[in-house]
């Protein structure tokens, strides 16, 4: 069984749990996901199956877009309504306000990865140092803001905004909720989060834990997951050097190359140096 699967994660379980639900219903050990959803965030999950485990790296690379609700004046440890209450003040901001720093906000920057994640420095996860009291310098990665859509704002003790962003790979949906709140001189915790699309999946198309369990669903396989590419139809002298590892000459200029033979996928290559590729993910 080699292929993806799209699943509706829900809400209070952890991105491993539906791994650890999917595999023994499906009696296989060898699964990966793609992208990280917190125990309070659902939506699209990419489970990657058998040989599709190898495209793990290449699906997490792809941009996301969620729908998030945060709510301002309040800043916890975690950056989200989970962690503790550090600060806690009342806030009142109009959508016009919201608006313009949404309208103004940088489409690329520099953003500091929260101390609860799972990044290594020095070889130990951040969330340990966190859990230890222990101080380290938290990393900052460039990150894209492709789309920021204010939804709605709503004003009681605190105001709390819900809306739609687009975003690169890497970005912590957590870290964008305060460095909005930061541009409103203010604190903010994200208190909601959907993920409704990975790449070219949606949550439309994504399966309940459910439909999985009582057998409603659809592997997509990896000649699915790669249509969007172009292809190389071999044949069996190239097949022969593809099987052997070979370095091959880029013939066609392009950053991933996909070769296959009777039209099933054997093997991606990348570029190397001096116009040459050699395999990135081998499937025979």
């Amino acid at each position: 069984m080699d292929g993806i699967l799209l699943v509706n994660k829900p809400i209070g379980i952890t991105s491993r749990d539906v791994v650890n639900i999917v595999s023994k219903k499906l009696k296989t050990k060898k699964i990966g996901h793609t992208g990280t959803l917190d125990p309070m965030a659902e939506g699209v999950l990419v489970l990657c199956i058998g040989k599709a485990t190898k495209l793990v790296e290449l699906l997490t690379n792809h941009d996301k877009i969620y729908e998030v609700e945060a709510i301002l004046g309040i800043k916890t440890d975690t950056l989200d309504i989970t962690g503790n209450i550090l600060e806690d003040k009342s806030t009142h901001f109009s959508y016009d306000d919201i608006k313009n720093t949404f309208d103004n906000f940088p489409k690329e920057y520099l953003q500091q990865v929260p101390i609860y994640s799972a990044v290594k420095i020095n070889g130990k996860k951040l969330y340990e140092y966190a859990r230890n009291n222990e101080q380290v310098e938290l990393p900052s990665r460039m990150v894209n803001i492709y789309e920021l859509i204010l939804l709605e704002t709503l004003n009681d003790t605190h105001t709390t905004i819900k809306f739609k962003t687009h975003v690169s790979k890497g970005t912590y949906i957590r870290s964008l909720v305060n460095d909005i709140a930061v541009n409103l001189n203010t604190n903010g915790i994200m208190s909601k989060l959907k993920r409704i699309k990975q790449d070219k999946y949606k949550i439309e198309e994504c399966y309940t834990l459910d439909d999985i369990e009582n057998d409603n669903y659809k592997i997509l396989t990896i000649e699915e997951v790669l249509s969007n590419y172009n292809s190389i139809e071999v044949n069996d002298e190239l097949y022969n050097k593809i099987k052997n590892g070979r370095v091959l000459e880029n013939i066609c200029n392009e950053d991933l190359i996909i070769f296959t033979k009777d039209n099933k996928i054997i093997s991606i290559y990348k570029p190397y140096k001096d116009n040459l590729i050699k395999p990135y993910q081998m499937f025979i």
